[in-house]
């Protein structure tokens, strides 16, 4: 989800109004199976065999998982590979959350002045601090990335973020109590709270994503023979597709939790509006307790991030400063170095991993301008839903037809559009994706405009319909374009980018390049308030239009510029490497040595949900 958000709404509603006068004068098994012809579920016992048998690491693949001839390549149907439990399990990880909420999740107002309030600060103060919300929330991630990739490992910090969120809540509820709204002493507890939700949230948010993803141990294509005798292609791109799909459509289903808290916020007060995703929140460190043992988790390795800048300097160096040409990264290899005397640590696969990363993080690039697209820019769609007729419609309603066409679109897309794209063998790539969803928006903040234009025509006021008294005879029903092509939008462009994040990244930086996605959030909220100036009467039509013909303009540019990335491969792989790490003596521990407390390092395409000595193993193999 884009746009104002329900999370931010509530905070503004709670910062900016008085107190209601009841605070004051008190009274009394997989649901998720895999239907279009994906790979059948492996035995976590036969996974762990190839895990084991180090010594046959190469051979063992071979039998599970034999990898595909340059024709089956080409011929052979692609489907998912099967998805594990755990995957789903840890999506719940972002139901709480409504994407750039901050978890507290009301529903938006179109007078925010009018709803329940409790701290009286006003509407300027409390924009404000919604600005600053999600300004925070998006580049925290940053730090919670580095925590995760070179000092703590995921898991470990996802605890540690939901863990800061839990207390946050517990702050809020308390400050939110009537006694202490009575008392005038509803501040302190109130910016407390504020700051350690926007910082936990930032701490854990970038490392779900890639700690879903990480449960999917065999991430490369083999061959694989259905039930009903035809010969598929299980492809880790698919999977990893499907993968993000439903945990964005998790995201959105935790925007539903916005209708329980609306009404609590209305009827009974902020201490139970807080409380209901806080009850959330207190489950989850259970969760995670739970599902530590069961969960592959990859250790940090900070000399990963250090070897990431070298090869920039280094590349950076070699050029003597010329950034972006064409062979700009071919100097900094080490077969390169070494014609020139020069030695250095890392690999020639590192520093093309390096190259990858770049052009991910310029793709992302791109996004604030979508985002601007997606939802309008700020509070104008509210702006304009307050000067058309509602016939009696809650704008409750109106506004979860975001996550609603999300959730629903997701199942049909991953089951049935792709499916059908795949079986005839048409190529809709990553970059295509893209710029397919970069045309929704655009087409989307058009109907905006018109809508904007036609409220103008026909409200009583003319050009200044947002301070009119009366409204337009247009019903706010035709919005419903627009809200809903946006929602489309986002599940190809932002699922897409998730995906490009963590396939692009090096096997130790991926929750920072997913941080790097999520910046480019912050920076949508910062062109936001440059535009913002304009956010009156009578440029409204501009307002809509501008960014959607920036979004055009720029989506052909894009396309142009990265069709490329569409025939790269998906994932690269090191063959040398995965085949030091299989034969480490991790692999060679009797399940007694196996604890559960500490983060086992895990290679590409092994399972550590059985631990088994070699001779268990290989008496189950026989």
């Amino acid at each position: 989800m884009s746009g104002t958000t329900a999370g931010e709404h509530l905070t503004m509603d709670m910062v900016a109004a008085q107190p209601p006068r009841e605070a004051v004068v008190p009274t009394g098994r997989n649901s998720f199976a895999i239907a279009d012809g994906a790979a059948e579920p492996m035995g976590e016992k036969r996974r762990s065999i190839i895990s084991l048998e180090a010594g046959n690491a190469s051979s063992t693949d071979d039998e599970f998982y034999p990898a595909p001839t340059e024709e089956e390549r080409t011929t052979l149907r692609k489907v998912a590979d099967s998805i594990p439990a755990v995957s789903y399990t840890l999506c719940v990880l972002e139901y709480k959350l409504p994407e750039g909420g901050d978890g507290s999740g009301a529903v938006p107002k179109s007078d925010p002045n009018g709803t329940a309030g409790a701290l009286g600060k006003g509407l300027q103060f409390a924009s404000a601090m919604v600005l600053l919300f999600t300004f925070l929330a998006y580049v925290t991630p940053i730090f919670g990335a580095w925590l995760a990739d070179t000092k703590l490992g995921r898991y470990k910090t996802i605890i540690i973020g939901v863990i800061i969120c839990g207390v946050s809540h517990i702050i809020m509820i308390c400050g939110a109590l009537p006694s202490v709204l009575r008392a005038g002493n509803g501040m302190a507890p109130f910016m407390v709270s504020f700051f350690l939700l926007a910082f936990g949230a930032g701490v854990f948010k970038p490392n779900v994503a890639p700690t879903v993803i990480d449960q999917y141990t065999h991430q490369k294509e083999y061959v694989r023979t259905l039930k009903s005798g035809e010969r598929v292609l299980v492809d880790p791109e698919v999977t990893i597709q499907r993968i993000m799909l439903y945990f964005y459509s998790m995201i959105n289903i935790g925007a539903f939790f916005a209708i329980a808290t609306t009404y609590a916020e209305k009827y009974v007060g902020y201490w139970l509006a807080f409380l209901l995703p806080g009850i959330v929140y207190f489950l989850l460190p259970i969760l995670l307790g739970f599902m530590y043992k069961r969960t592959i988790k990859k250790p940090p390795m900070g000399s990963e991030l250090t070897d990431f800048f070298k090869i920039v300097g280094m590349a950076i160096k070699q050029n003597k400063g010329k950034l972006w040409g064409k062979n700009f990264w071919h100097g900094a290899k080490p077969s390169v170095l070494a014609e020139k005397g020069v030695q250095v640590a890392w690999s020639d696969k590192a520093v093309e991993d390096v190259h990858r990363t770049f052009i991910a993080c310029q793709i992302f690039l791109y996004f604030p301008i979508y985002n601007l697209n997606d939802g309008g820019v700020g509070a104008v769609s509210s702006n304009q839903a307050a000067a058309m007729v509602t016939n009696g419609a809650p704008n409750d309603l109106l506004s979860n037809f975001n996550p609603l066409t999300i959730i629903v679109a997701i199942p049909i897309l991953s089951h049935v559009i792709y499916p059908a794209l795949r079986k005839y063998k048409i190529k809709f790539g990553r970059i295509t994706r893209i710029t397919f969803g970069f045309m929704l928006a655009a087409i989307s903040g058009m109907i905006g405009a018109i809508i904007q234009y036609r409220v103008y025509k026909t409200s009583p006021c003319g050009y200044q319909a947002s301070t009119c008294d009366d409204v337009s005879p247009l019903s706010v029903w035709w919005q419903i374009p627009n809200v809903s092509l946006g929602a489309l939008s986002e599940c190809f462009c932002n699922v897409t980018a998730y995906e490009l994040a963590y396939a692009r990244a090096p096997p130790h930086l991926k929750s920072v390049v997913m941080a790097l996605f999520l910046f480019t959030t912050a920076l949508s909220s910062a062109l936001g308030e440059i535009i913002s100036p304009a956010i009156k009467d009578p440029h409204l039509v501009w307002v809509w239009a501008g960014p959607a013909i920036a979004l055009f303009v720029q989506t052909i540019i894009f396309h142009w510029k990265y069709k490329h990335v569409d025939n790269d491969e998906f994932m690269t792989y090191e063959e040398e490497e995965q085949r030091a790490m299989l034969s480490t003596p991790t692999y060679d521990r009797k399940p007694e040595a196996h604890t559960g407390t500490e983060e086992v390092p895990v290679a590409p395409g092994v399972s550590t949900a059985d631990h088994t000595s070699p001779a268990e193993a290989k008496e189950v193999k026989e």
